[in-house]
């Protein structure tokens, strides 16, 4: 069996443990699929080095999976990771062409990075392993691998959206980019409106040749298969974490917090993708329809705050810190606040049990790659008594999650009408149809979970030619 080399731009740390599991999510899976596998998991350190050397730090855990990561230096990170990655490409393949940033310096520390990135586990690949890269912080990666006479089959995953031709065309060089994507042998998109939209690019914008029906791209002579594969969440490990005590006592500290009110809850890293906002906006709109209903609902968002050294990360703090101080201030009754804004992080165990707390959670990104807080909070919940997740329309998550009209409630985000209004049906919704629309969304986090997506993405690689 080829060993499995994965490539991102950080990497999880895999710590000694005499369990297997005990690590959850995207980094659980590829860690289990590197143990099986055997191989290595490259990417940045998320340290600083004044003066780059490409050295590689190794740690191997107790399973048999060998981290490798390199130092960057300060430029390299202000370019290509706080520049191009986060201020050009995050924007806009978030839709956002309005915050997106087009700078010379930042595309030439893309590129250098990229190109370190290349050289430095240039050596660590052995001539039959499958390479696995990630994420939109390294596009050009498998081209410049290939320049340096890697053959091996190589695929790529994109998390994020990929955006429409008539707003992709924005960036400059946009053709050099995607033109290096083709030379990784598959490519894997979040959903099939993000593959249709690179589809389309590639017919449209390069000339090539699109077989729609296979996902084949051809062009001048090479072949690239690019397919949706809907990334899940670890099933049984969450299940697990469910039942540990600290889930327990996290969901008894909010219901006895919200005193006899149901808690609606949002879970989000602190970005304007995530249509915070916009969220805050809507709950406004539904106390100043319903006044009453104040006594009723509470709202638990929690923010823990990123990318921090950027600009616009710092504007919508302030703007959430205000729009939640205003609804307060204009709602609160000398016993009770409407909204609690909490701008920290807690573990996968708390939040589980704050999930199963919560009457409503609301998921609301005014564009998203998947949104897995989505297929958490299903998971969280009691099936005797589950709780209504109310969706935006833009999240990948709703592809698989609206079940016909019969899973969660979707909404359009930029629509603050539509999100009171979508609470009320929630905070209202009886107990019958809570518990059918749960046992259809929950078959789906259940089945197409990350072991799944990760073992369907490897075994189409295997099976196309390098």
């Amino acid at each position: 069996m080829p060993r499995l080399v994965v490539i991102s731009n950080r990497v999880a740390v895999p710590k000694a443990r005499g369990v297997a599991g005990a690590q959850g999510g995207l980094a659980g899976a590829l860690n289990a699929a590197l143990k099986a596998n055997g191989g290595i998991w490259f990417g940045w350190s998320g340290q600083e080095t004044p003066d780059f050397s490409g050295s590689i730090n190794y740690v191997r855990s107790a399973d048999g999976v060998t981290t490798a990561t390199i130092d960057l230096e300060p430029q390299d990170i202000e370019e290509y990771y706080n520049g191009y990655a986060n201020s050009t490409l995050w924007p806009l393949f978030h839709y956002r062409i309005d915050l997106t940033k087009y700078e010379r310096e930042f595309g030439k520390g893309y590129e250098r990075v990229n190109e370190r990135f290349a050289e430095s586990v240039l050596p660590l690949i052995e001539h039959d392993d499958s390479v696995w890269v990630h994420d939109y912080h390294l596009l050009p990666l498998g081209e410049r691998l290939r320049s340096m006479g890697v053959s091996n089959k190589m695929g790529f995953f994109l998390h994020t959206p990929w955006p429409p031709a008539n707003l992709f065309v924005s960036l400059p060089y946009h053709e050099r980019l995607v033109r290096a994507m083709l030379h990784y042998d598959l490519l894997g998109f979040q959903t099939a409106v993000w593959l249709e939209s690179f589809l389309h690019y590639c017919g449209k914008e390069l000339g090539a040749d699109v077989d729609t029906e296979t996902g084949a791209i051809t062009l001048d002579g090479k072949t690239t298969i690019a397919r949706a594969y809907p990334i899940g969440i670890d099933f049984d490990y969450f299940t697990v974490m469910g039942k540990t005590d600290a889930a327990a006592q996290a969901e008894e500290r909010l219901l006895s917090s919200t005193r006899n009110r149901s808690a609606m809850i949002g879970v989000d890293r602190l970005d304007y993708s995530k249509g915070l906002p916009e969220r805050l906006d809507g709950i406004s709109r539904f106390f100043d329809r319903y006044p009453e209903r104040v006594r009723d609902l509470v709202f638990i968002q929690i923010a823990p705050p990123s990318r921090e050294d950027i600009g616009s990360y710092k504007d919508i703090r302030a703007l959430l810190e205000q729009k939640a101080g205003q609804i307060n201030g204009a709602c609160s009754e000398v016993d009770l606040v409407p909204v609690r804004y909490v701008n920290k992080g807690y573990s996968q165990e708390e939040l589980i049990g704050f999930y199963r707390a919560a009457r409503i959670g609301v998921v609301t990104p005014l564009r998203d790659g998947m949104n897995l807080v989505a297929k958490e909070y299903v998971a969280a919940q009691d099936p005797e008594n589950p709780g209504v997740l109310i969706l935006s329309r833009f999240a990948g998550a709703a592809e698989q999650l609206d079940c016909h009209g019969e899973g969660a409630v979707l909404v359009n985000p930029y629509s603050a009408d539509e999100m009171a209004h979508a609470i009320r049906v929630a905070l209202d919704m009886p107990l019958e149809e809570r518990k059918s629309r749960y046992h259809k969304m929950i078959v789906t986090v259940r089945e197409e979970n990350v072991h799944e997506w990760t073992a369907s993405f490897i075994a189409d690689l295997a099976g196309v030619a390098a």
